[in-house]
């Protein structure tokens, strides 16, 4: 079984936040997949569907982002997943807006949905996959803006139109991850420095 966690805020006050990219890319991959949902379990909001041959689970924690692992820890659990079983999706400060990124393992970079996760799973399972979506850092828009209050606010016109294509090129990496094939995602969608 395949995990697939998208990490935001429930509710509509949060719906279209740049915290909340991971949610909403989420629903564009069920829709892509016809995911069959939602249904109710661990405090989640969960999907199901086969992709690339894989049952797959998609999962938006309704717990808030910082509390996200309890949601993903039950799944993951009785399941007996391993790391490579998992791939998350969030939100990420350090890559420019509309931009991806693909990761295994590594710190959560004070990222708190995934400090959640790595608390949740334990230190030994903190080598599962990360689709990292740019939101950019407030010190290269705003330094005024507090890092709270920027993955807080609203997603800009500007860079909501970007986001189809951006989910688009999650959907088609994720199924690399899925066929094994993270090099090649990460060859596709990392931006060469000139």
């Amino acid at each position: 079984m395949k995990l697939i966690v998208g990490l935001g805020n429930p509710g509509p006050k949060y719906e279209t936040t740049r915290h909340n990219i991971g949610f909403l890319c989420l629903d564009y991959l069920m829709q892509e997949w016809k995911a069959q949902g939602p249904l109710q379990k661990n405090q989640s909001e969960y999907f199901q569907c086969t992709i690339e041959g894989e049952q797959a689970i998609l999962i938006k924690p309704q717990t808030f982002m910082n509390l996200s692992g309890r949601s993903l820890a039950p799944f993951y659990q009785f399941y007996k997943c391993t790391p490579s079983d998992v791939i998350v999706i969030h939100d990420e400060l350090d890559i420019p807006p509309n931009e991806i990124r693909f990761k295994v393992g590594g710190s959560n970079g004070g990222h708190n949905g995934l400090k959640s996760i790595d608390e949740c799973l334990g230190a030994s399972n903190t080598d599962y996959t990360r689709v990292r979506l740019g939101i950019g850092h407030p010190r290269n828009f705003n330094p005024n803006i507090d890092v709270s209050d920027w993955v807080l606010g609203k997603i800009p016109n500007s860079e909501w139109d970007g986001l189809p294509e951006l989910f688009q090129k999650a959907e088609k990496g994720i199924r690399l991850v899925l066929k094994d094939d993270i090099k090649k995602a990460m060859a596709l969608f990392h931006r060469k420095n000139p």
